[in-house]
């Protein structure tokens, strides 16, 4: 009977409730009464097709057996060359030196057009217009002025989901975004009379437990000894 038993706070809980829901039955009602007393707040695991207790539950299960998130290692490149040992023909900018190649931009000479003719350095001036002046080379010589040492590839730790394989910068990233598509919350009254999904085994053993006849009936037994509660009982009963 100790399960049944209401502290003030419960109990205030309760009857706000039935205030809110005047038709609701004896189930109904008890059911929210475990969902408070024991702090459950059932979640549908979306990919699983499965119902677990609590979101807090799912995720620390999901963590112990790895199956939330792999760490793994990227590699970032530093910077795109502008100029390679491939290049057979570059555009400069005479005004800042910035240079296009014709095998590291797809379309160098709009490119140039279009650089020289924001440059802020570019002050030469036709009909009040900036000019848009530049230096073609193919001379290989030229070219090899410009080629810069690529720098070495950074590496960094990122994480990836378990269950989608996105890519994310931090653990939390991963669970955020595990909370926000993998998980829809249900409320416990929902969860025996469903047929959508299953129940996770050992919360389907916990709802079994609680759902005894003996479990009920002490229940309905703590809540008789409140006047707040008789009308609603008397229906039930009815």
């Amino acid at each position: 009977m100790s399960e049944a038993v209401l502290s003030e706070t419960l109990k205030d809980i309760l009857a706000k409730f039935l205030k809110q829901n005047k038709k609701a039955d004896l189930l109904t009602t008890y059911l929210y009464f475990i969902e408070k007393k024991f702090k459950i707040q059932p979640v549908i695991f979306l990919r699983e097709k499965t119902i677990y207790r609590s979101k807090d539950e799912l995720i620390k299960q999901l963590e112990d057996q790895g199956k939330l998130w792999r760490e793994t290692e990227i590699k970032i490149q530093v910077g795109q060359p502008s100029v390679n040992e491939d290049t057979k023909k570059i555009y400069i900018c005479p005004f800042t030196g910035k240079v296009f190649g014709d095998n590291t931009h797809p379309n160098p000479q709009d490119a140039i057009y279009d650089w020289v003719s924001k440059c802020p350095e570019n002050t030469e001036r036709v009909n009040g217009l900036k000019v848009k002046r530049f230096y073609v080379s193919e001379d290989a010589e030229v070219i090899k002025n410009y080629i810069e040492k690529r720098k070495e590839p950074l590496s960094k730790t990122v994480y990836s989901s378990a269950i989608t394989g996105k890519l994310f910068n931090s653990k939390k990233a991963v669970l955020n975004d595990f909370i926000d598509h993998q998980l829809k919350v249900m409320a416990l009254v929902e969860v025996p009379s469903q047929n959508r999904y299953q129940i996770e085994d050992s919360f389907m053993e916990f709802i079994q437990e609680k759902l005894d006849e003996s479990k009920l009936s002490a229940f309905v037994e703590q809540l008789s000894q409140h006047d707040e509660f008789k009308d609603h009982i008397a229906e039930w009963t009815e």
